[in-house]
Parts: C-alpha cells; sequence; structure tokens
C-alpha cells in the first residue's frame, strides 16, 4: 500500500534522528539493561530488523513490557507495515513467549485491566493530567497503563506516533502556538517545557522497564494449577445475577492451557445457558479464552485476573462488535469434598415483615440441609427448607418488623457470603447504569453496536442522603424502558429516528446512513433520554431514573490487520 510505504519511510527518517540517544547505541553504563530474549523463534523472525551486538538483546523489545493485547498488537502492526512473515503457530509461540517473559506483574496490570476487558468506563489519570492530555486524543490510558519501557522507548513510542500518525501533532502532541517546534528550547523551564518532554518524563518516571513489582513477579511466574471445578457468581446487564459452574481441564501436553464448560442459570429469567471453550493463562495469571454458546452465532471473550492463590479468577467474558455485551464473573474455586461455596442469593433485597423464598447459589452446600444450618442474621428467620441441592438451596424466610436494616453476611454451614442479603424498608431511588452510554448506527455499510443499560434499586442509608457510603444496594429490577427527547436544539427530533429500547434495556439503534426521510437527509444519529420507571411496594407513583443516551457513526477505520485477522 503507497500510504503505509510512505508513512514508514518517514518514521525510518524520523527515529535514525532519535538512535543515538537510544539504548541501543548507549554505552552500556549509560543504557539501563535490556531485558535478555531466550526464545530462538522470537530471536529468529525479530532479530532479523530488531538486532544488537548482543544476540539475547533485541532492541526495541527487550527494552519494553505489555501484555499479551499489547505484543499480539505490535506484531500485527510489524505484518501489516513491514511484511513480516509468520505462520499461525509461530506468532502464538511469540505472543506466548513475550508475554511470559517481557509481561506485567500483577500489581502493574490492575491499574489497565479496563483496556483489557473492554470495559467502557469513564477514566481520569489523576497522577498527571497534561500526559493524560497528550494520550488521550486517540486512544485511552489503558494503552499507557498497561505498558513499561526505558525512556529511550518511550521517546522512540512518541517518534512513532509522529511519523505513522503525523495529525498527533495537532491533535494531542503540542501545545497552541509551539506548533512546529521539534525540540526543546535551549531555555525552556519545567512549566514551559514542551508537551511530549513533558509526557515522556512521566511515563519514564512512573512506567519504567525495570520494577521491584517485576522482579519479584518474574522470579516466580509458573503455569497455574487450575484443572478443577469453580463455582460462578457475577452480574449480566440487562439480564440481571448469574450464577453457576465451571469445569476446567488442563490441556494434556501443554503449559497453562485448558479447556472449560461452564453451566450458567440466571434466576431473575430462569434461563440456562452452557459456555463450551478454551483458555490461555500467560505470566501466570492472566486469564484469555474464548467460549460458544449453542444458541448464538458469536463467541465470547473471556479477560481474568488469576489470584495468587489460585482460588479465586475475575474479570469479564463479552462479545459484540465493540465488545459492548458482556457480564462480571467471579471464580471460586469448589472442588468436590471442600468448604461450602456461597456464591449468592436470589432476591438480593427482602422488605421489613416479608415472607418468601431465596434461592442460595453455591457449590458443596451440605445435604441434607436443616434451617439451623442456614443463618441471615438477627430478624430474619429460616422457616422451611424448600429443596436442597450441592449446588442451589431453596429456603423460606420470614423477616420481622423490628429487624435492622442494612446488608447481611449469609451463612450455609461452614461457608460464607459477605453482604449477600439486604434488608430494606423503602426503596429511595432508581439509578439508570451506565449513566452515559453509547450506540452506532448500522447494519448497512457496517455493523450495529449496541448499549445495554440496567436499573438498580437503592435506599439511602442512615443518614438518608443519596450518594454517600452508607447507601444500599438493593439489586437490579425489571422497570418499564422507554426513551425521551433530548432537546439539544430547536424542534430537535432525534427520538424519531435513533433506534428503539427493549424491556430488558438493550437500545437498538437505526441503521446507518443518510435517512430520506429526514429532514436534510440527515443520519440516524442524535441523543436521547433513556427511561427507566417503577414502583415499589408501599408506593403510588413510580419511581424514575435515566441515562443519556449518544447514538453516533460506525467506526469506519479497522486499525486490526487484514492479514492476520481474517
Amino acid at each position: 500500500m503507497p500510504i503505509a510505504r510512505s508513512q514508514f519511510i518517514l518514521a525510518l527518517l524520523l527515529l535514525a534522528a532519535w538512535l543515538p540517544r537510544t539504548a541501543a547505541g548507549q554505552d552500556a553504563g549509560e543504557a539501563p539493561a535490556g531485558i535478555p530474549v531466550e526464545n530462538p523463534t522470537v530471536i529468529e523472525a525479530c532479530g532479523i530488523c530488531h538486532a544488537t551486538d548482543d544476540p539475547r538483546i533485541l532492541s526495541r523489545i527487550s527494552y519494553r513490557r505489555t501484555t499479551p493485547e499489547g505484543w499480539q498488537r505490535t506484531i500485527r502492526r510489524m505484518v501489516t507495515l513491514n511484511d513480516m512473515a509468520l505462520d499461525a503457530d509461530e506468532a502464538r509461540e511469540i505472543v506466548r513467549y513475550l508475554s511470559n517473559d517481557l509481561g506485567l506483574a500483577p500489581e502493574e496490570a490492575r491499574a489497565g485491566a479496563f483496556e483489557v476487558e473492554r470495559r467502557a468506563i469513564e477514566f481520569a489519570y489523576e497522577a498527571d493530567l497534561d500526559t493524560e492530555d497528550t494520550c488521550r486524543a486517540c486512544h485511552s490510558m489503558g494503552r499507557i497503563l498497561n505498558q513499561r519501557r526505558t525512556k529511550e522507548e518511550w521517546e522512540l513510542v512518541v517518534a512513532m506516533h509522529r511519523g505513522y500518525y503525523p495529525f498527533a501533532d495537532r491533535q494531542g502532541f503540542l501545545e497552541d502556538g509551539m506548533v512546529g517546534r521539534e525540540a526543546p528550547a535551549a531555555d525552556e523551564t519545567p512549566r514551559r517545557r514542551h508537551p511530549m518532554n513533558r509526557a515522556i518524563d512521566h511515563l519514564a518516571e512512573v512506567f519504567p522497564l525495570h520494577t521491584s513489582a517485576w522482579a519479584a513477579w518474574s522470579a516466580n511466574v509458573r503455569p497455574p494449577q487450575l484443572a478443577g471445578t469453580w463455582a460462578v457468581s457475577g452480574h449480566h446487564p440487562g439480564r440481571g445475577p448469574v450464577f453457576g459452574q465451571m469445569t476446567v481441564t488442563a490441556v494434556a501436553g501443554a503449559d497453562a492451557e485448558f479447556t472449560t464448560e461452564a453451566s450458567l442459570v440466571y434466576p431473575q429469567s430462569g434461563e440456562s445457558v452452557t459456555h463450551a471453550g478454551r483458555a490461555i493463562v500467560y505470566t501466570g495469571y492472566q486469564w484469555r479464552g474464548s467460549s460458544d454458546v449453542a444458541i448464538e452465532d458469536t463467541a465470547w471473550r473471556q479477560v481474568m485476573f488469576v489470584e495468587r492463590d489460585w482460588n479465586e479468577i475475575s474479570g469479564r467474558w463479552f462479545r459484540g462488535v465493540g465488545d459492548e455485551i458482556g457480564l462480571d464473573v467471579t471464580l471460586t474455586r469448589s472442588d468436590a469434598g471442600a468448604a461450602p461455596v456461597v456464591a449468592g442469593v436470589h432476591p438480593r433485597a427482602l422488605r421489613l415483615s416479608a415472607e418468601g423464598e431465596v434461592q442460595i447459589h453455591g457449590a458443596n452446600l451440605p445435604a441434607p440441609l436443616a434451617p439451623a444450618d442456614v443463618d441471615f442474621g438477627a430478624g430474619v428467620e429460616v422457616t422451611e427448607v424448600v429443596s436442597a441441592a450441592p449446588g442451589l438451596a431453596t429456603v423460606r424466610v420470614a423477616v420481622s418488623a423490628g429487624a435492622a436494616v442494612g446488608a447481611r453476611d449469609l451463612r450455609v454451614g461452614r461457608g460464607r457470603a459477605a453482604r449477600a442479603l439486604v434488608v430494606h424498608d423503602r426503596v429511595d431511588r432508581i439509578e439508570v447504569e451506565p449513566s452515559r452510554g453509547m450506540a452506532r448506527v448500522g447494519g448497512v455499510v457496517a455493523a450495529k453496536q449496541y448499549q445495554q443499560f440496567h436499573a438498580v434499586a437503592w435506599h439511602d442509608g442512615p443518614d438518608s442522603e443519596a450518594g454517600t457510603g452508607d447507601d444500599l444496594n438493593l439489586g437490579v429490577l425489571e422497570p418499564t424502558w422507554s426513551l425521551e427527547e433530548y432537546s439539544a436544539t430547536y424542534g430537535d427530533e432525534d427520538l424519531r429516528y435513533v433506534g428503539a429500547v427493549d424491556q430488558t434495556g438493550l437500545f437498538t439503534p437505526a441503521v446507518d446512513g443518510p435517512n430520506p426521510e429526514r429532514n436534510g437527509n440527515r443520519n440516524n444519529i442524535g441523543d436521547v433520554w433513556v427511561v427507566a420507571s417503577f414502583t415499589p411496594d408501599g408506593r403510588d407513583t413510580p419511581l424514575r431514573g435515566r441515562a443519556l443516551l449518544v447514538v453516533t457513526v460506525p467506526v469506519y477505520m479497522q486499525f486490526d490487520s487484514w492479514e492476520v485477522g481474517r
């Protein structure tokens, strides 16, 4: 592609100006030591271009650490722009080796977990807002949080961006009045320091190549022993709480590779779903997997963290053109014969003086089960065990009128779940989550990107003030959903064209492309309110909550290379 080639040549010219200052061009006493590369496939495939006097130290590569996604992105760029020839097996081996030996420690990866879990969140990098302004113009700060480099490498990253993406100068790298300044002025003060240089200084200090966390973790990296049975608990926006069991089986002859079979149940609807998949654990804790559901034609991705004790795994499973459909999950080891695991209850909240059935989900629950084996605390009496099985018990409870309002720990035999049930006397408000959402029109040229909403009931707590630390989450609701106009201009008519929301809170955008029925032949984009309405027991009028929804255009640029992505 002529454009890519010209950009590549420009990048080489820019990089050449920086090479004398790079780790590869400095004396050994001046440059931070690079991380040796011992894998023959990496040395053979990457060492052709990334060469140094020491065959185990590869320029650029030995001076950087990142996530599996970060290394995969680099390999795709090399294939696309530099004609790197790799088959699938070689690419997988390279990603695995680099992720394991030039990866991140768990403590380093936590901050940027939202990036790899593909969460749409509002994140502010408060440690240095100038650096955030410089980098966030084109991608999230999560991309930065998931990298560790030498100072020279951070400088080269900036040079690469300026070579491949010249508009970066205008979008984020330079301040007003500084366009065209290629280097800091001789009399430059810290306050007037070039924005790129301020960012480089900060990144080199806060995200260096060598850290105590990585030194400690890299000495302990080993394939985790995860085969066995795991209790699953989580939340699926639009479908409520989810519980179940996942069986993890080690793949014979492979380190840290597993097959998985998960059986999930959604107590709010009674629906059952089975996931069958496969996973690799990188760096001893980074679970990356995929699973298929028989009734769906799209695979789910699984991105999770394995805890150090190998007894808990948590993260997000997701799918969709924008990874927008997903559920948060926590897996707790629950092998046969182990202590009971209480994953959660449904419903989550009970009102004073109420009676009803409560489902207790978990693993290895006692059987037979007596009312005395189940303890919700004072004021909540278990009057009957309706049914009992190792993974699900149903009990009938009665809440006294004088029970204390608040969250209760649940004990079932030797199993315990903190704040599993909430006793309350009223519902003060409902909130729609997320408070701001985004969908993309599609269906003609591009695929649609949906937006899922859900509504949560809240009690304002002892201080009767919303948004304080003592508020009680009463769980998700099944409200009535609707859309209302977000009046931004005179005669606003977005409500008629942007799409529709169903009664699970899922917004489906309209088709892309100009709409001849709309004034000005405009596209079906705009802003609306997503409204949830619910009337709790004891109220005559409904409570309402709403969230802002922006319906915008598709993402027309695909950055993943087709050579390795098809």
